[in-house]
């Protein structure tokens, strides 16, 4: 089901992106400022964002910032998150859909790349689902899409030295790899979507 929040824009030619972020802003503002800056540089490139479709945390200062830079938004959010009043209004469309899982489908679907923001499991859930379906050839419309961790202040330094650690005893593909880059600013995140994206 989708539920139009405003009147949608023309077509854009600029490809989608796909951005996972926490429900909570966190204790550091760092978080915050980098989803600005990453709002920002999204404008200056004019990507259509898609997110999760919420009002709240990192997800409502996304969505926030890029409207103001007349960014065109696009939300995924569950039936039982529009309940709660979770959902943001002024989005160019929202989409409702049934759980959790039809929601990362569609995102998915609608996104080109992916770019992760310090988050907690929720996000860390889409990032590896993202990552498995590359593995596996199942985007329908794009057979590789990279998610690069927006890895602020070392926020995915840990996870970073995981995928190193299983890299490093055969658990992790090289494929994998390059497609799930760190990078420390919104522009570098950019910088390699466009040497990635096939």
């Amino acid at each position: 089901m989708t539920t139009p929040a405003s009147s949608r824009p023309a077509p854009t030619p600029a490809s989608s992106i796909g951005v996972f972020c926490g429900a909570r802003t966190g204790r550091d503002p760092a978080w915050a400022s980098a989803t600005r800056e990453l709002a920002h540089a999204l404008a200056q490139r004019n990507h259509t964002i898609v997110y999760g479709g919420g009002n709240v945390g990192l997800m409502g200062v996304l969505a926030d910032s890029a409207l103001e830079r007349n960014v065109r938004v696009v939300g995924v959010i569950p039936e039982s998150m529009v309940r709660v009043e979770l959902a943001h209004t002024r989005l160019a469309e929202l989409h409702v859909v049934p759980d959790m899982l039809e929601r990362k489908k569609l995102i998915m679907q609608l996104s080109d790349a992916f770019i992760a923001l310090p988050g907690g499991v929720g996000t860390l859930d889409e990032v590896f689902e993202v990552v498995t379906w590359t593995q596996l050839s199942l985007h329908a419309n794009r057979p590789k899409k990279p998610c690069v961790l927006l890895n602020i202040r070392g926020f995915y330094d840990p996870l970073v030295a995981w995928l190193e650690r299983a890299h490093a005893e055969g658990l992790v593909m090289d494929e994998t790899m390059r497609l799930l880059p760190s990078v420390t600013s919104a522009e570098h995140a950019l910088e390699q979507i466009s040497q990635l994206i096939v």
